[in-house]
Formats: structure tokens, C-alpha cells, sequence
């Protein structure tokens, strides 16, 4: 017992610490900035955190996701709070949620992850990268409170965004925030070197955001054109859960809206967990299998407390995981580690935090959408085909034209024509001979025919010359499906007017008479 707190204690520390360090400096912006795209108070976001790193790492059963607010339920967050009037009564939408979550992870029925595609996965991961990357740009580059989580990856390229006011782009950049973020790209891609292992000795993050600060004191100091504004830093209010609102049991049952929401919440959520925790599985070097049923109920947990407590609903996030083995997370004490950070930052020290620029935060989160989405990827996927490359290629482009999950089912959908098209390939041989100048044709029917194989098998009995044979073998068959069979019994009814010499082997007729 003592070896294995001891071991486990060296791995936090040598690991999961660090680790649960970075995907706390990634989680911070993302909690601040998903809760204000929400509509919701500011602290519910940084709550939403906490509870995902607090609650759900320890009921999960995944050693690497770590679960947060999702950018993804932004837009359907905001619509339902709009749309029920008031926030304590959106919250009873999140605990409904969380409520379904829990009955399909006791019900067991978490299995729908296995049913993806890995093109569908992968073409996942490489759209949040490439959206992460982009939305990430304005900060990087000092532009003045950019509406930099916008909804769909076109909205970036509107008139309100800054690339749609180019011709006044100059007036809306900082240098000192460009010169702070290629600083900390450069010391990120240098400690990601092979040469760089050693001097790892604390979080590269971490060593970019100490740098980064240190570097705005000194512009500010100097009084440099290049010191940054206070909208361009990190702002959480001291007293951040002194308005903390709880929910309003007594409108429970007061409109049927709460629960369509609740319910379309929980769906939402539970499919984009499924996805992220398929898609941090992927990327997890020991190849450990998270249990799907557990996470539904760690999930349905985590939601139902962030209804009790006031925060916005959360998921597992594809972008934090990734951000936890970037770092070396090696089990779920990283990411109770970061909800632990996030919880004593906020409770501690908000003003220091307050002085961490938007900038370097951004130049993180560049490396981590790269690592998701890098061109070795496209390469990868190209050399695969394009029954692979194509479904990989359209769920990325849906996902940045929609969103997450409209992506991925439209990318679904043009996985499963794939697989239908593959079943369309002849499940028969013809073999054509003469003899006696009369043509024989053999029909061996392969393994398993099914009705998705009539079409072409009707094409080719239509081909067969009159005054010739015709021997359609069946023996060997595993399955033949009812329509390959009324086919093969019409055929025989009507082979006689045509001349044709019909045997069959190993294929019983079925009556067709009902059908006429």
C-alpha cells in the first residue's frame, strides 16, 4: 500500500502536476470567454471549470479527458437562457440534463461512441484545431477586445470581425502583444525539441506566462509604446462568487421549456463528450479505452452540480485533453490538479491573474490547435484513399461552416455511402465459355448477397444472350438475401420465353405469386 502511494505520488509530481499546471493556463481563457459567448455571468464559467476538474476526474474512468465548459453548447446555452427569462431557471434546464445524462450511463447505453468512424474522429480534432488556431489570431496579435469566439468558423470573415476592417487594421493591433506572442511561440516550439527534454524543469506554459508578464511590467515601467491596455489582459473581479445564483425549484414544473431544453442539453452534451473522449483515446500513447458508461455518469454528475451551484454546462474538451498530453498527463490527477488551481487562482490570487496578457494565453493555445491539426495529418488521411480522405475532408469543412456537431453528422452520413458503395461491388463472379456454339455463362454467387447487390445482379441476368446457359451457383453462400432470391425465381419463371437453359445450385426458389 505504501509502494503505491508512493508511486503515485512521484507520478503526480513529476507529471500531473506539471500537467494539470498547462491545462490550467488553457483552461482559464476558455472558461472566460465561453461563459461571456454564453450569455452567462462571469464566474459561472470558471465554476463550470472547477466542478470539471474537481468532481467529474474523480468519478470518470478516463486518465487523460479533463471536462469544462465546451464551446460547442455556446450558441444553444444562449438561446436558452434568452429564452426561459431568467438564469435560475436556466439552471434547472442544466440539471435536467445531467439527470438524462446519468439514466443513459446506468442504462448503459454510452456504446453509440464505437458507431463513429475513425475518418469522422479525426476530421473532429483537426476542424477544432484549425477554429482554436483562428480564433486565437486576434489576441495573438493585441486587437483590442476581438468578438473572438463568434459561432462558425465564415463569421470570422464578416465585416464586424477584424479581418472584414483590414483597411484599419494597423489602429487595432499592439506590437508589444505581437512581440510578447512570438516570444512565447518561440520558447514553445524551442521546448518541444527532442535537444529541450532537459530543460523542462518547469511547464514551458508556465515559463511563457511568467516571461510574458515580466515582459509588460517592464514596457509599462518604461512607459513603452509597447506596454499593453487593461482590455488586452486577463480581468476576473475580486469578488467573483459574491453573486453566485442558485436554481428556482419552485418553477420546475412551470413550462415545458425547461425540460425540452434540459433534454436537448443533455443530448448535445452527451454526444460531444463521447466524441472528445473518442478523439483523447486516440491521442493517448498507452492506448487506454475509457469506460463510456462511467463517463456518462461522471458527466451527468458534474452537470447536475453545475445546476446546483450556478455554472454553465460542461463536457469533455477535446482542446484541454489534448493540452493534458501535451504536457505529460499520465492519470486523472491532472486534471483535478487543474480544477484545484482554477479553484484556489480565483479564490487566491484574481489580481495576479489579472495581470496575465490575453497574448501569451493565445500563443498556447496557437501550439495546441497546431498539434491537432497538423499538415502531416492531410497526408496521413490523403494516403489512406479517398473513401477515408473524402469523409475526413467534408466533416472538417461542415464543422467549420457549422458547427461541431452537424459536422459530424453530415460526415456520418457520407461514411455510412461509403460503406453502402463498398456492398454495391458484385457479391458474384460470371465466367462466359462456348461450347458447341452455344454460350455458357457461370454464375458463382460469393459469401453473402444481399438486396443492396440486386440491382447489378439484375443487370447481368438481362445481359445473358438468348438460346445459351445459364448456371447460377449458390452453394457455397452464407446468405442470400429474400430480394436476391425473388429475382433469381422470376428469372427462372421467365427464362424458358428467351431460350435461355437455366440450373440453379444450391438455391431454393421462392414463391413470387403473392407479389403479382
Amino acid at each position: 500500500m505504501k509502494r503505491t502511494i508512493k508511486y503515485y505520488r512521484l507520478i503526480w509530481l513529476k507529471h500531473d502536476l506539471p500537467a494539470g499546471l498547462s491545462v490550467f493556463l488553457v483552461a482559464l481563457p476558455l472558461c472566460l470567454g465561453i461563459a461571456l459567448a454564453s450569455g452567462a455571468p462571469i464566474y459561472a464559467g470558471l465554476l463550470s471549470g472547477i466542478i470539471g476538474g474537481l468532481v467529474v476526474s474523480l468519478v470518470s474512468g478516463s486518465s487523460l479527458a479533463v471536462s469544462g465548459p465546451a464551446a460547442g453548447l455556446t450558441t444553444l446555452v444562449a438561446a436558452s437562457i434568452i429564452s426561459l427569462g431568467d438564469y435560475k431557471v436556466f439552471l434547472l434546464a442544466v440539471i435536467i440534463a445531467g439527470l438524462f445524462q446519468l439514466t443513459l450511463g446506468l442504462l448503459k447505453l454510452g456504446a453509440i461512441a464505437n458507431y463513429f468512424p475513425s475518418s469522422i474522429i479525426k476530421g473532429m480534432l483537426a476542424s477544432i484545431g484549425i477554429i482554436l488556431i483562428s480564433k486565437q489570431i486576434p489576441l495573438a496579435l493585441g486587437y483590442d477586445q476581438p468578438d473572438f469566439w463568434t459561432s462558425g468558423f465564415i463569421n470570422l470573415f464578416s465585416p464586424e470581425n477584424f479581418l472584414g476592417n483590414i483597411h484599419d487594421f494597423n489602429h487595432h493591433i499592439t506590437r508589444g502583444a505581437i512581440l510578447i506572442t512570438v516570444v512565447s511561440l518561440v520558447i514553445l516550439m524551442i521546448l518541444q525539441q527532442p535537444f529541450a527534454k532537459k530543460l523542462k524543469v518547469i511547464p514551458a506554459p508556465l515559463l511563457v506566462v511568467v516571461i510574458s508578464i515580466i515582459t509588460n511590467i517592464i514596457f509599462t515601467n518604461a512607459a513603452s509604446n509597447f506596454s499593453l491596455k487593461q482590455t488586452q489582459l486577463v480581468n476576473i473581479p475580486s469578488n467573483i462568487f459574491a453573486s453566485i445564483t442558485f436554481p428556482d425549484f419552485s418553477k420546475l414544473f412551470s413550462t415545458s421549456e425547461i425540460w425540452k431544453d434540459g433534454l436537448i442539453i443533455g443530448l448535445l452534451a452527451t454526444l460531444e463528450t463521447l466524441l472528445s473522449i473518442e478523439a483523447v483515446d486516440k491521442l493517448d500513447k498507452a492506448n487506454r479505452i475509457t469506460p463510456v458508461n462511467r463517463e456518462l455518469v461522471a458527466q451527468g454528475i458534474g452537470n447536475m452540480t453545475c445546476g446546483l451551484l450556478g455554472a454553465i454546462p460542461l463536457t469533455a474538451v477535446v482542446v484541454r485533453g489534448a493540452a493534458n498530453i501535451d504536457a505529460g498527463g499520465r492519470t486523472k490527477l491532472a486534471a483535478f490538479t487543474h480544477g484545484l488551481f482554477l479553484l484556489l487562482a480565483v479564490l487566491l490570487v484574481p489580481f495576479l491573474l489579472n495581470k496575465i496578457p490575453y497574448a501569451s494565453l493565445a500563443a498556447i493555445l496557437l501550439v495546441t490547435g497546431y498539434n491537432l491539426t497538423k499538415p502531416r495529418l492531410f497526408k496521413n488521411m490523403f494516403s489512406l484513399g479517398w473513401k477515408q480522405f473524402i469523409p475526413f475532408l467534408i466533416t472538417i469543412l461542415v464543422i467549420l461552416s457549422t458547427d461541431l456537431l452537424i459536422g459530424v453528422c453530415i460526415g456520418l452520413i457520407i461514411s455510412v455511402y461509403f460503406i453502402i458503395q463498398n456492398n454495391f461491388k458484385a457479391e458474384y463472379k460470371i465466367t462466359k465459355s462456348t461450347h458447341l456454339e452455344i454460350e455458357t455463362n457461370y454464375i458463382k454467387l460469393n459469401s453473402n448477397v444481399t438486396f443492396l447487390n440486386k440491382v447489378k445482379l439484375r443487370k447481368a441476368l438481362d445481359e445473358i444472350p438468348e438460346y445459351s446457359i445459364l448456371t447460377i451457383d449458390g452453394s457455397e453462400c452464407n446468405f442470400i438475401d429474400y430480394d436476391i432470391l425473388e429475382i433469381i425465381s422470376e428469372y427462372h419463371n421467365k427464362a424458358h420465353y428467351r431460350h435461355i437453359e437455366l440450373h440453379l445450385k444450391g438455391i431454393k426458389k421462392v414463391n413470387i405469386t403473392a407479389v403479382h
